[in-house]
């Protein structure tokens, strides 16, 4: 927590479930209040994993209060999960007169919680991301993770489309071997390519190179500009079609590369301006 500005990663969670042996439970809710006051996280988003039922709808009461950004909802499987959630939230922000939301991002880690995957996700405004658990979700099935990850792809490609369809980001599970650098690679790219937005990690040295690998490529970035620009064109022309050389780009075309761009801008990678600096 302290060092959050120093590694970078896009936010921090506290976890209040299962890092927490269930004698320490109390405590911990207090050590989670103390750092939201107190601590200075240099810019990232603060989390927090709260616990189930109902010990995570109390753990709510030590948080909400106190410059919370999000909520993780472990082991969610039906929306009234997250209604129940999101519930005692405003219930609690306005008895601490909290004027910011609180955002919420429901996990999905059994075989019920994936086939409710679009409820789930449609549940709550506050929503703004889900992610997936598989070492309970391969539990549930009586299976276990593989490195070719056939067992969870059902359950991921779910997940992502649940995400996809009401507007929210996908976020994909964490990679546990912490020393294993070209595995943690190779499983960042094939999260990318199911067309997952981001990835947990559970150790600093994981951040690199997620970010490395989700970021566009120097390629993708420039496929994606020169799209954009004869999209641009197009427009200017008042021409209903699309064409970069002899190719005609179909409209979810663009708006892929429109997606890439904002990925390479809001990563500092390219400048928000870049279209009319190219101009003469």
């Amino acid at each position: 927590m302290v060092n959050a500005g120093i590694h970078q990663p896009d936010a921090i969670i506290l976890d209040l479930e299962d890092a927490v042996p269930p004698g320490e439970k109390d405590a911990a809710r207090f050590l989670v209040r103390n750092a939201l006051r107190t601590l200075d996280f240099f810019g990232v988003e603060r989390m927090v994993r709260i616990n189930q039922g109902q010990r995570g709808l109390d753990d709510l009461a030590y948080i909400v209060p106190h410059n919370v950004h999000l909520v993780l909802i472990p082991k969610v499987e039906s929306a009234a999960q997250v209604h129940a959630v999101d519930e005692q939230i405003k219930m609690l922000s306005q008895a601490s007169g909290r004027k910011a939301p609180v955002f919420l991002m429901p996990i999905l880690e059994s075989g019920r919680g994936i086939l409710k995957a679009l409820e789930i996700a449609e549940a709550s405004p506050n929503n703004v991301a889900l992610a997936i658990g598989l070492e309970d979700y391969t539990a549930d099935l009586g299976t276990q993770r593989t490195v070719e990850g056939k067992e969870s792809f059902f359950a991921r490609s779910m997940l992502v489309n649940a995400a996809r369809a009401t507007g929210i980001q996908a976020i994909d599970t964490v990679f546990s071997d912490v020393s294993d650098e070209g595995g943690l690679r190779s499983s960042v790219a094939e999260a990318k390519a199911l067309g997952f937005d981001g990835k947990g990690c559970i150790h600093p040295r994981q951040i690199r190179v997620i970010h490395e690998v989700f970021a566009p490529s120097g390629d993708e970035i420039e496929k994606a500009q020169k799209i954009v620009k004869a999209a641009e064109d197009a427009e200017k022309h008042g021409l209903g079609v699309v064409a970069l050389g002899s190719k005609m780009i179909d409209p979810p075309v663009v708006k892929r590369a429109m997606r890439t761009l904002k990925l390479a801008i809001d990563t500092g990678i390219v400048a928000a301006n870049w279209l009319g600096e190219e101009q003469p």
